[in-house]
Protein backbone atom coordinates (compact mmCIF):
# COMPACT_ATOMS: atom_id res chain seq x y z
CA UNK A 1 0.00 0.00 0.00
CA UNK A 2 1.06 3.55 -0.75
CA UNK A 3 -0.36 6.40 1.13
CA UNK A 4 0.21 9.97 0.11
CA UNK A 5 -0.81 12.03 3.22
CA UNK A 6 -1.32 10.85 6.86
CA UNK A 7 -3.18 12.62 9.89
CA UNK A 8 -5.06 12.83 12.99
CA UNK A 9 -8.43 12.84 13.92
CA UNK A 10 -9.16 13.41 17.78
CA UNK A 11 -12.44 14.46 19.20
CA UNK A 12 -13.15 17.45 21.16
CA UNK A 13 -16.39 19.24 22.99
CA UNK A 14 -15.43 23.02 21.86
CA UNK A 15 -14.03 23.80 18.62
CA UNK A 16 -13.44 27.16 19.52
CA UNK A 17 -11.89 26.11 22.70
CA UNK A 18 -9.83 23.98 20.70
CA UNK A 19 -8.87 26.65 17.94
CA UNK A 20 -7.85 28.94 20.88
CA UNK A 21 -5.82 26.81 22.84
CA UNK A 22 -3.74 25.94 19.65
CA UNK A 23 -3.34 29.44 18.04
CA UNK A 24 -2.24 30.74 21.68
CA UNK A 25 0.61 27.66 21.19
CA UNK A 26 1.45 29.29 17.74
CA UNK A 27 0.89 26.40 15.34
CA UNK A 28 -0.49 26.84 11.88
CA UNK A 29 -4.53 26.71 11.30
CA UNK A 30 -5.50 24.33 8.77
CA UNK A 31 -9.02 25.99 8.96
CA UNK A 32 -12.01 25.04 10.62
CA UNK A 33 -16.03 24.62 9.36
CA UNK A 34 -19.09 23.67 12.08
CA UNK A 35 -17.54 20.10 12.37
CA UNK A 36 -13.92 20.55 13.17
CA UNK A 37 -10.71 22.50 13.30
CA UNK A 38 -7.59 21.57 11.93
CA UNK A 39 -4.02 22.49 12.09
CA UNK A 40 -0.66 21.73 10.76
CA UNK A 41 2.15 20.70 13.41
CA UNK A 42 5.91 20.36 12.60
CA UNK A 43 8.12 21.02 10.11
CA UNK A 44 6.41 18.61 8.00
CA UNK A 45 3.15 19.99 8.17
CA UNK A 46 1.37 16.96 10.12
CA UNK A 47 -2.11 18.15 10.22
CA UNK A 48 -4.68 17.09 13.68
CA UNK A 49 -8.31 17.37 12.31
CA UNK A 50 -9.97 18.09 16.11
CA UNK A 51 -13.74 16.83 14.97
CA UNK A 52 -16.49 17.26 17.53
CA UNK A 53 -17.03 14.43 19.30
CA UNK A 54 -20.41 13.97 18.15
CA UNK A 55 -19.35 14.06 14.72
CA UNK A 56 -16.67 11.58 15.06
CA UNK A 57 -17.78 9.01 17.09
CA UNK A 58 -20.53 7.74 14.05
CA UNK A 59 -17.77 8.07 11.52
CA UNK A 60 -15.14 5.63 13.05
CA UNK A 61 -18.00 3.07 13.97
CA UNK A 62 -17.11 2.54 17.51
CA UNK A 63 -16.50 3.73 20.92
CA UNK A 64 -13.77 7.06 21.52
CA UNK A 65 -12.01 6.48 24.41
CA UNK A 66 -12.07 8.71 27.47
CA UNK A 67 -8.82 10.98 27.78
CA UNK A 68 -9.57 11.66 31.23
CA UNK A 69 -9.10 8.29 31.95
CA UNK A 70 -6.83 6.64 29.26
CA UNK A 71 -4.68 7.46 26.48
CA UNK A 72 -5.52 7.48 22.70
CA UNK A 73 -1.90 7.89 21.49
CA UNK A 74 0.58 10.72 22.58
CA UNK A 75 2.60 12.58 19.79
CA UNK A 76 6.13 14.35 20.83
CA UNK A 77 6.74 17.23 19.76
CA UNK A 78 10.51 18.10 19.36
CA UNK A 79 12.43 20.76 21.01
CA UNK A 80 16.36 22.38 20.26
CA UNK A 81 17.04 23.21 24.38
CA UNK A 82 15.98 22.13 27.79
CA UNK A 83 14.74 26.59 27.66
CA UNK A 84 12.87 25.80 24.92
CA UNK A 85 11.01 23.03 26.99
CA UNK A 86 10.78 25.05 30.23
CA UNK A 87 8.79 27.83 27.72
CA UNK A 88 6.50 25.60 26.41
CA UNK A 89 5.70 24.58 29.60
CA UNK A 90 4.74 28.17 30.46
CA UNK A 91 3.00 28.94 27.19
CA UNK A 92 0.65 24.94 27.61
CA UNK A 93 -0.10 26.45 31.10
CA UNK A 94 -1.02 30.23 29.82
CA UNK A 95 -3.19 28.64 27.48
CA UNK A 96 -5.12 26.74 29.68
CA UNK A 97 -3.60 23.14 29.15
CA UNK A 98 -2.95 20.93 31.81
CA UNK A 99 0.35 20.22 32.66
CA UNK A 100 0.63 16.28 33.19
CA UNK A 101 4.29 15.56 34.81
CA UNK A 102 6.62 18.99 34.97
CA UNK A 103 9.58 19.09 33.16
CA UNK A 104 12.48 16.32 33.89
CA UNK A 105 15.34 14.34 32.80
CA UNK A 106 14.64 10.95 31.44
CA UNK A 107 17.71 8.99 30.89
CA UNK A 108 20.99 10.33 29.28
CA UNK A 109 20.22 13.31 27.30
CA UNK A 110 15.90 13.33 27.48
CA UNK A 111 14.44 16.05 29.25
CA UNK A 112 10.84 17.16 28.47
CA UNK A 113 7.20 17.09 30.27
CA UNK A 114 4.20 15.81 29.39
CA UNK A 115 0.92 18.04 28.75
CA UNK A 116 -3.15 17.63 27.83
CA UNK A 117 -4.88 19.79 25.96
CA UNK A 118 -8.59 21.41 27.66
CA UNK A 119 -10.13 17.84 26.09
CA UNK A 120 -7.26 15.58 27.60
CA UNK A 121 -5.42 15.03 24.54
CA UNK A 122 -1.54 14.16 25.70
CA UNK A 123 1.39 15.12 24.29
CA UNK A 124 4.73 15.35 25.16
CA UNK A 125 7.65 17.84 24.48
CA UNK A 126 11.07 16.29 24.62
CA UNK A 127 14.56 17.52 24.07
CA UNK A 128 16.89 14.82 23.15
Amino acid sequence: MNTKKIWANFSVQDLDRTTAFYKKLGFKHNGASNQLTSFFFGEQQFIIHFFLREILKPAIKGEIIETKTGNEIIFTLSADTREEVDSWEKEVREAGGTIVSKPEAFGEGYYGFVFADPDGHKFNVFQM
